[in-house]
């Protein structure tokens, strides 16, 4: 199952990716501006971020398998369809489907881990299936840029949308959750008593969460002080990864002068550094766990380092040669795979039960607010300036809130206990 999670991961970030990297391309053939291209870029956005409030709730609801088969299938069509756009409003609309039906992918995924991974393994599934998306994007960004350079920037839409639609038919016949898998009562159990709630339909009254309103759900999850924690610097850390899927090509061929094949190669060198701090945050987390170190220690600590190299990003400005700035670069997308690894196993220890779809469905609106500001934020300065050291500034600074967040405003890491289950206990 977690290989499927991690299918379906290569797949989401290669079609976030792709414009990225036909947008030098596409801005020549369309004319359009830097603050032209930053809005088609923060499009996706816009859309993945307002639907992951009402995905959480619909992957609690209908289940993981319908939700993601879905969407699956929805944004790889969108994406198929970019490739047939002639204008900016059409490239737009498509691309605003794309975030539409992708808005239920990183609490879906957060929920598969959760549902079939004890807490003491949850940090290193999180860093698998995350290091998978950076394995796409690392070694797959080369040859999106040569079929570019040989058959124009539309067929990288055609081969990313056609493979979508094969991974939807693959995830649609394996997946399942564990109490409708074949597993046996024993790997149950074993999931169960690891603190997996992937059989947990009803809290421990035998009370549905269902029952409560949504809304009252969140007003009652806004005023833990460890989810506004995760909020800042779950936005930190998208400013950071959204720079790199949008803009990062763009800055290698505008404001670095590399050609579109080297831009490409270059590319993809920070996306592979990612590999390695997914791996690195995941298996160091759990293995403070296994070694009794407090939760808080064990899923802090990579976290608010990852926010802290993130932070060096800004030392590109000082570099003249390409081989520096990749330097620079490569140790920020590390930290920022860092960060992002552990926040997922983060959630599934913080999260109520049978509440994980729609807090992961909060904290990633939030986040997302983030990375749909940043290419708009970075297309204005470019605008503004005629280049990039400002906006660099910028990455960095919002990464360093991160840091701040997690050292003082999350707290200790328990998990939160909702009043409206104890009120549903007593009775």
């Amino acid at each position: 199952m977690l290989a499927l999670v991690m299918l379906v991961t290569a797949v989401n970030y290669l079609d976030r990716a792709n414009l990225a990297i036909a947008a030098p391309l596409i801005r020549k053939d369309l004319g359009v501006n830097p603050v032209m291209l930053g809005v088609l870029l923060s499009s996706f956005g816009w859309a993945y971020t307002l639907c992951i409030p009402l995905s959480g709730a619909m992957l609690d609801r209908v289940g993981t398998r319908v939700v993601y088969g879905i969407a699956i299938a929805g944004w790889s069509v969108a994406t198929g369809l970019m490739g047939l756009a002639n204008s900016l409003a059409i490239m737009t609309g498509c691309r605003v489907s794309v975030g539409l039906f992708e808005a239920p992918s990183i609490p879906a995924n957060v929920r598969v881990v959760t549902a079939w991974h004890p807490a003491n393994e949850r940090a290193l599934a999180v860093g698998l299936y995350t290091g998978t998306q950076y394995v796409a994007l690392g070694f797959l960004t080369p040859f999106l840029t040569w079929m570019m350079a040989e058959f124009g920037w539309h067929s990288i839409f055609y081969v990313t949308g056609a493979l979508g639609l094969v991974v939807t038919a693959i995830w649609c016949w394996l997946y399942r959750d564990p109490q409708f898998s074949s597993a046996n009562r024993a790997e149950l159990d074993y999931i169960r008593a690891g603190g997996g709630l992937g059989d947990e339909i009803a809290d421990d009254s035998g009370h549905s969460a269902a029952q409560t309103p949504v809304w009252g759900k969140v007003r009652e999850l806004l005023s833990h002080r460890q989810v506004w924690g995760m909020f800042i610097g779950q936005f930190s850390v998208a400013t950071t990864l959204y720079f790199f899927l949008t803009w990062f090509p763009s800055y290698l061929i505008g404001g670095r002068g590399l050609t579109v094949l080297k831009g490409g190669i270059y590319a993809a060198l920070p996306f592979l550094a990612a590999i390695l701090g997914t791996l690195v945050a995941g298996r160091l987390s759990d293995w403070l766990i296994d070694r009794s170190f407090s939760k808080s220690k064990a899923r802090k600590a990579p976290i608010i380092a990852g926010f802290a190299l993130s932070s060096v990003i800004v030392g590109a400005n000082y570099m003249d040669s390409v081989n520096g700035v990749i330097a620079f670069m490569a140790i920020a997308s590390f930290g920022q795979a860092m960060a992002s690894t552990v926040t997922g196993a983060l959630l599934s220890d913080v999260a109520p039960k049978g509440m994980v779809g729609l807090l992961g469905g909060m904290l990633y609106f939030v986040a997302n607010l983030g990375g749909t500001l940043a290419p708009i934020v970075v297309g204005l300065i470019l605008n503004s300036t005629g280049g990039f050291d400002l906006a660099l500034t910028y990455v960095s600074v919002v990464a360093l809130l991160g840091v701040l967040s997690y050292i003082f405003v999350l707290g200790d890491v328990y998990r939160i206990e909702m009043i409206w289950t104890k009120r549903l206990t007593t009775k």
